[in-house]
């Protein structure tokens, strides 16, 4: 019989999908046929559609068209279309006009995975057999249109059951309405009962989410890729909240491919095993002789596309057995499927059949359905057998669990194997041996102490493995001999092993060390004909990130390296950029590299568009990062500064550039320098120098660097030092020759770190003496009278009073050097300390002259103060800082910006160029992301060090207004508002929510409640009488509140009076019936304000007593009784009463019970083969009408009670086909709506059927002794039968008294051996044997023994095996 679960194939190629359309508009639904000349019906709520005004119809070869004139709110609803046995469902959703979008044409089909044809669409069903969809399983409309179908769950749309062929894939989907919930809710999918399967997320299944804010649903989908048979069965989706929760069930059915491969005949010919199906099978399907022709039926692409699925015919089902086995909620969807209409008599059938439930004779505890088992851990199978002498097999996915050096064994009974043993046969006398573990380690210790050794090797422990190897080991210390390589082998194959087996009494273990996913199979422990199957679950923990992923800024053109650390080598990941998954598709754009745990995403050139959030996502988590990419700019990191120099000296330009693969141009007054052997242009790296050497006044100019590609210009200006001569005769006083001598300072500028050379040309006669000082401080007092200005006015100058230092040294890092025409200053790596007045003084005996110098040292300036932050919001913040103490001696030119994650190592710059002002807006941050800010001052001279860190910082914004604020209802002092939860919320979560009220046309607004509330609702108390009140709620989160929702009008405090009305349900309204012991519990809702009050009443007497309660809430009455008795049944009445006004309800409740037997049965006329029978109807009726009457009779010689009539209603009747000769007891069950009565009327003396027409007197004989002795009157003959088929073993005794019957086998006694069952009927002997083996072979011998004597007979059995 073929599986109920596989389905014929469609007949439609292409399938009408769901639409939306908005009202006015025609909607079009187009289906495509396998074949042209196909009849198809269109439906609508289960009636066919004809061509109307309304509706269109057209066909056109394999296409078919249904077009909805006109749409409109009546036309909404489920559609469907036939084609021969196929029907597929779709919806059409009207919306409205002004909300529509454009409906775009006919869906076109859904696209198959490769290699497969599953679909699980959730607005689109297909049913075979033209049967309609199982309850609960109808398809729902995407938006969530569905959910009026059910009100009281969380879906919106539920997953569909789906087939797909093996190796295609599949989706399913559940939507879930997130407009009244505060956080995400929790889904789990699950296979079968408990398996989750988060923990198989892989290769062949992904899990998804997202969330539609437009919509406000949640989207919740399995996908599964590479369908295999064993993925088929039932799944559940559960999705909970902090206060509901909601599940669905669905299935999947996996077709096998076929393949036109070779195929080896003879292997459909074994018996069926069902390996890895997950399914105990009956004995039934393990029968000698049954066939299995699944290894014919290899399915694939291209044997598929060769069969016509028009030539099969559909394959003969017993119905009967789908329902036996199926659960009472399937009957429906089955007997619409098989054609059933009279469902009360199929109910009527299923009741009389009985389930045989067949005892396991091998097994007295089989394995657990599934196991499930974490990656890298074991896990333990194990059975109890019935024989603890039995052999057993293991095998995983129908294969056999051989010894090998991936398996050990521990004892004789597992696998087939056992340590010291071949084949799985027993060892030889040495295992024969009666040893215990703890016999085997006493063994191994003493001979160890009698030998004086130390026993080097692992003792055996509680769980001895292989106690031959224990009793090896002992003779071999004790006859001080070493083990042969045969026996050591066992010890090291059981510490690394794959699989040990254990034999412990009766039990058998399987245990699996390291599992890992190919340990992720279906087990099966097989003992003679008998089986017990189970699937193991490895479940693979997730993969969670370890080194998350860093901000990178690059520029246009530059490589870029993201790298991530995940917890295990080789996982799978996925890379996404701003949420979509990133393919190999563009391999010169995207390069993924994988290297052990780290994990690299390499991009060679960025482009601009490349900018944006990249994410690392594992089956434990996701990494995020930013990459910013700024066009190419270049960055002075040295610009070049003017030059004083004199004769015959030699000048040089410096720059430093930020990219050393820029190539530039030297311009003289505007024009290109070419070098020649005195002028020299180099680039090394980032340096560009442009070196002069022999300086002459010609070479006094503008000199500029100009970099290729960039709009930017490097200027400075050479000047030349004219030193003049003079002649001077001899005894000539000392000159310094400058361009400007005297006291004003002249002001020579260097570079921080750059070395400062002052060449000053000096003259005299004798050679004069060179002195340099340093003006340390300047003081400045009034000067008195001048005697070398008596003409000047006293009061009109001040005197500079300097403390200077000698400056001697002619080595170090400043130093003086001096010839007979020069003196040379010389500082290297100059520093700030160095900035100064420094005196040239010359003397000869003839006179002296000097020379101030003024030396500026220029740097880049000090680093600022930590920059502080404010005003942070959801992705943006404030950034202040103070400027530095320090310019470096230039003016501050602007600031650069860096951020980072707090966790990071990595700055992120945030400006190109320089910020003027003392503040900054940053942008782009990610919420809920800590980071941190610093800031650089930069001058003409280059930039500074950064600041410190600023305090960490989460960008988080305040949640957006609640909404739908409105009020619930209004007292004399109370106001019940509800809201629900804001539309944005933000990283920062949600803390609860404020209420606060103010008088209508006041502005002072006061709490409702002090602190939050983290419901959506709020009852505002101790408000004053009938004032008007605005009330208004924020929502609030650690960045701040939100802004507030208010009433739009103003809210009256006072109460409205409302007339009581009971709203009884309909179906209390008839008369409530409940069995004896049921408990009872009626709620009737009301109305009515102020609170009414409730009165109940039985037949008119207050209700008393602590059997019944009465319960009641302001909306609610609850009349509940625990345990219902007979005394419980009367009328019930409720009052609601609310000052002059009240209404009433009455209930009627009737508790009843089976009825009493029937009354003086009695037999009032025999004729022929007919009695008649008379009875009074019983004296209690169970409280319920008698809906009818059993009849039964039995036999006197058996007492085997046999039905003769059911729901009879006559308290009379006529039992005919009676046998003649026979006596008869008759009984009579009496039925009502509860259930047949527990005991029966039943007549006293048995009625015999007489012959008709004849009188016979026996005549009076002797008593006579009827004593025989047993006797054989067919005695047992010889057989032979095939190995695997049962075998009967037949014969005939007689005797009297009846002879006691015993079965033997070789002189041993059958009578407890399970395998053989043992039958007697009316002097025939049986004896069966179950699935015979050639151990069965042998003489079998039938005694039968009574008090006169024994007789016996015997035959020879022989079990052929099959060749």
């Amino acid at each position: 019989m073929p599986e109920p679960g596989k389905k014929p194939v469609s007949a439609f190629s292409k399938k009408p999908r769901s639409v939306e359309v908005a009202a006015s508009s025609p909607a079009v639904f187009e289906a495509e046929t396998e074949r042209s000349g196909v009849k198809v019906r269109w439906q609508r709520g289960g009636s066919d559609i004809s061509a109307s005004d309304k509706y269109g119809l057209a066909a056109e070869g394999t296409r078919h068209t249904l077009t909805v004139r006109d749409v409109g709110p009546a036309d909404q609803g489920p559609y469907a279309v036939i084609a021969g046995s196929s029907k597929v469902k779709f919806d059409l959703k009207v919306i409205e006009a002004e909300k529509a979008e454009p409906v775009p044409g006919p869906a076109p089909a859904p696209t198959e995975a490769p290699g497969g044809s599953g679909e699980a669409l959730a607005s689109t069903t297909e049913e075979e057999g033209g049967s309609p969809s199982p309850k609960g399983s109808s398809s729902a409309a995407p938006d969530g249109s569905g959910a009026s179908d059910d009100p009281i769950g969380l879906f919106v749309m539920r997953p569909q059951d789906g087939e797909v062929t093996a190796g295609g894939s599949i989706t399913f989907s559940a939507r879930v309405a997130g407009a009244s919930l505060l956080k995400p809710p929790t889904v789990k999918w699950f296979k079968g009962k408990w398996v989750d399967l988060s923990s198989k997320v892989g290769q062949h299944l992904q899990l998804h989410n997202s969330y539609d804010r437009t919509s406000k649903v949640y989207l919740f989908e399995l996908h599964i890729t590479d369908a295999q048979t064993t993925f088929a069965g039932g799944y559940r989706c559960e999705v909970s909240t902090k206060d509901k929760f909601d599940s669905c069930n669905f299935s999947l059915t996996v077709h096998e491919a076929v393949g036109p491969g070779d195929l080896d005949l003879r292997s459909a010919f074994r018996r069926t095993s069902l390996a890895g199906s997950g399914r105990r099978i009956s004995d039934s399907h393990e029968d000698a002789g049954t066939l299995d022709f699944s290894s014919l039926l290899k399915k694939s692409s291209s044997f598929r596309n060769l069969r016509d699925p028009r030539l099969e015919a559909p394959a003969e089902e017993d119905v009967w057995e789908i329902l036996r086995q199926a659960s009472p909620s399937e009957y429906e969807r089955i007997a619409f499927q098989h054609g059933i209409t009279d469902l009360r008599g199929m109910l009527k059938r299923l009741k009389g059949m009985k389930r045989d439930e067949k005892k396991s004779t091998a097994f007295q505890k089989k394995l657990e359905p599934a196991y499930q088992v974490s990656k890298g851990h074991k896990i333990r199978l194990t059975v109890e057998l019935a024989d603890p002498d039995a052999e057993v097999k293991w095998l995983k996915n129908g294969q056999e669990i051989q010894m090998s050096g991936r398996c050990g064994g521990a004892g004789g009974g597992g696998g087939r194997c056992s340590p010291g043993s071949s084949g799985g046969r027993e060892a030889p006398s040495l295992l024969s041996v009666p040893l215990t573990a703890g016999r085997c380690r006493v063994l191994c210790l003493c001979a160890a102490s009698a030998l004086r050794v130390s026993p080097h090797f692992p003792l055996p422990g509680s769980n001895c493995p292989s106690f031959c190897f224990c009793l090896s080991l002992f003779l071999a210390l004790l006859l001080r001999v070493s083990l042969p390589p045969a026996w050591m082998l066992p010890w090291p194959l059981l510490l690394h092993s794959k699989y040990i087996f254990e034999s412990v009494g009766a039990k058998r273990t399987l245990t699996i060390s390291q599992c890992s996913l190919a340990d992720d199979a279906a087990y099966q422990c097989v003992v003679g004909g008998e089986k017990c199957s189970t699937e193991l679950f490895v479940k693979e923990p997730p993969v969670l990130i370890t080194r998350p992923l860093e901000d990178q800024l690059v520029t246009v053109g530059q490589r870029v390296e993201f790298e991530c650390e995940v917890s295990e080598e080789g996982a799978q990941v996925k890379w996404l950029k701003d949420g979509v998954e990133l393919t190999r598709e563009e391999t010169f754009k995207y390069r993924f590299k994988k290297d052990g745990q780290r994990h690299h995403l390499i991009i060679n050139e960025a482009t601009l568009e490349d900018a944006g959030h990249y994410a690392l996502r594992t089956s434990g988590g996701q990494a995020l990062a930013e990459l910013i990419v700024q066009e190419k700019k270049l960055e002075v990191y040295q610009s070049i500064a003017d030059l004083t120099v004199g004769a015959k000296d030699q000048a040089v330009f410096k720059c430093e550039v930020s990219d050393e693969n820029v190539r530039g141009v030297w311009l003289k007054n505007g024009k290109e320098l070419v070098p020649d052997s005195r002028v020299k242009v180099s680039h090394i790296g980032r340096v560009h120098k442009l070196t002069i050497d022999d300086v002459t006044p010609a070479d006094e100019a503008d000199y500029s660097f100009v970099p290729e590609g960039f709009a930017c210009n490097l200027s400075a200006k050479l000047h030349f030092m004219e030193v003049k001569i003079d002649f001077v005769p001899r005894q000539e006083p000392p000159k310094i020759h400058l361009d400007c001598p005297g006291r004003k300072p002249d002001t020579i500028v260097v570079v921080a770190g750059n070395k400062l050379r002052l060449d000053v040309p000096i003259s005299g006669d004798p050679a004069p003496t060179v002195i340099w000082q340093k003006t340390l401080t300047q003081n400045k007092v009034p000067a008195g009278p001048s005697l070398d200005a008596p003409g000047e006015d006293a009061g009109d100058s001040d005197e500079w009073v300097f403390d200077k230092k000698l400056l001697c040294e002619t080595e170090g890092r400043v130093r003086v050097e001096t010839t007979k025409d020069r003196s040379i200053f010389t500082v290297e790596g100059a520093e700030k300390e160095d900035e100064g007045v420094y005196v040239v003084t010359v003397k000869n005996p003839v006179g002296e002259d000097q020379v101030n110098l003024t030396v500026k040292v220029i740097d880049v300036p000090d680093p600022p103060a930590a920059p502080k932050i404010s005003n942070v919001g959801e992705d943006s913040c404030t950034v202040q800082w103070e400027p530095p103490a320090y310019d470096g001696g230039q003016p501050v030119l602007g600031y650069i910006l860096e951020r980072k994650k707090k966790k990071s190592f990595r700055w992120m710059r945030l400006n190109f160029d320089l910020l003027r002002e003392l503040s900054h807006e940053a942008r782009r941050m990610i919420e809920g992301v800590v980071y941190e800010m610093r800031v650089y001052a930069v001058n003409a001279i280059g930039m500074s060090r950064p600041s410190p860190a600023s305090q960490p910082f989460m960008p988080i914004g305040p949640p957006s207004e609640p909404t739908h604020l409105a009020v619930e209802d209004v007292s004399d002092t109370t106001v019940s508002l509800k809201w629900r939860p804001p539309e944005r919320v933000g990283a920062g979560g949600l803390d609860g929510y404020s209420v606060e009220y103010c008088r209508e046309g006041c502005s002072e607004w006061v709490a409702a409640l002090e602190g939050l509330t983290e419901r959506t609702s709020l009852l505002v108390k101790d408000l004053p009488t009938r004032a008007r009140l605005l009330f208004r709620v924020r929502a609030h989160n650690m960045a701040g509140p939100g802004a507030p929702i208010a009433t739009k009008e103003p809210v009256t405090v006072q109460e409205i009076l409302q007339r009581p009305r009971l709203q009884v349900p309909r179906h209390l309204r008839q008369t409530i019936q409940r069995k004896v012991g049921e408990p009872v519990n009626l709620l009737i809702p009301f109305q009515g304000k102020p609170r009414p009050q409730v009165t109940w009443t039985k037949e008119g007497q207050p209700l008393a007593g602590e059997e019944v309660s009465i319960r009641n809430s302001p909306t609610d009455t609850i009349l509940f009784i625990r345990a219902a008795r007979r005394t419980h049944s009367g009328t019930y009445k409720v009052m609601l009463r609310i000052e002059n006004m009240e209404d009433k309800a009455t209930l009627v409740l009737r508790v009843v019970d089976k009825p009493s037997p029937p009354q003086d049965i009695r037999v009032t006329e025999a004729w022929g083969f007919n009695v008649v029978l008379e009875w009074k109807p019983p004296q209690d009726d169970g409280n319920t009408e008698i809906l009818g009457y059993t009849v039964q009779k039995a036999d006197k010689k058996t007492m085997e009670w046999f039905t003769v009539l059911e729901h009879y209603r006559r308290t009379h009747c006529v039992v005919s086909e009676l046998i003649v000769g026979n006596g008869y007891y008759f009984r009579v069950f009496s039925h009502n709506t509860v259930g047949p009565s527990d005991n029966a009327a039943t007549t006293k003396e048995p009625v015999f059927i007489p012959r008709p027409g004849i009188t016979y007197e026996p005549p009076n004989y002797k008593a006579l002794d009827f004593s025989e002795a047993p006797s054989f009157t067919r005695p047992l003959v010889n057989r032979s039968v095939i190995a695997g088929y049962n075998a009967t073993l037949c014969c005939a005794v007689r005797g009297s008294p009846k002879p006691k019957v015993s079965w033997f086998k070789n002189g041993l006694d059958l009578g407890e051996d399970a395998r053989f069952r043992m039958f007697s009927k009316q002097g025939v002997l049986t004896l069966e044997i179950r699935k015979t083996c050639p151990f069965d072979g042998g003489v079998y011998v039938c005694r039968a023994t009574n008090l006169q004597g024994e007789a016996q007979c015997e035959c020879r059995l022989e079990v052929r095996v099959p060749q």
